[in-house]
């Protein structure tokens, strides 16, 4: 399995379909939440995701905010998923979040039944629950 990460600029036309296909199946078709799945972020982001064979396995996306960065769109492809490949996932994209932004606070706004597995990574939850796209989510920070 390899680990890529790319700027928006270098990802190929194939990846980024991939990419989207993806996300789109996952936030948009299987939780049911019509929303501007591809935005003005996907320019700005670093693209990261897990590959085996043809198949995207996992994908993030990392977002510098300035003071903070911020990484989203974690999705396991549904055929890869109870693998614990989500560890996996959240490692690397960490790895790379030290690596290109050491020592900044990292925000994110987690799904709220996903609480535990990013406080297993040193999250703590910042906000009380919220609703984003009709979906609860809580922020969190580390």
């Amino acid at each position: 399995m390899e680990y890529y990460v790319k700027k928006f600029s270098e990802l190929t036309t194939k990846e980024f379909f991939e990419i989207v296909k993806l996300r789109i199946a996952v936030f948009v078709v299987e939780q049911n939440c019509p929303y501007q799945e591809v935005d003005d972020s996907d320019e700005k982001a670093w693209h990261t995701w897990l590959k085996e064979e043809a198949d995207i396995v996992g994908y993030t996306r990392i977002i510098d905010k300035g003071a903070t960065v911020s990484f989203g769109r974690v999705i396991i492809n549904p055929s890869y998923r109870g693998k614990k490949l989500g560890n996996k996932l959240l490692e690397e994209t960490l790895k790379v979040i030290e690596g290109k932004y050491p020592n900044r606070p990292i925000i994110i706004g987690a799904q709220a039944h996903l609480t535990d597995f990013y406080g297993s990574f040193g999250f703590k939850e910042s906000s009380d629950m919220y609703l984003e796209d009709g979906i609860p989510h809580i922020q969190m920070r580390k």
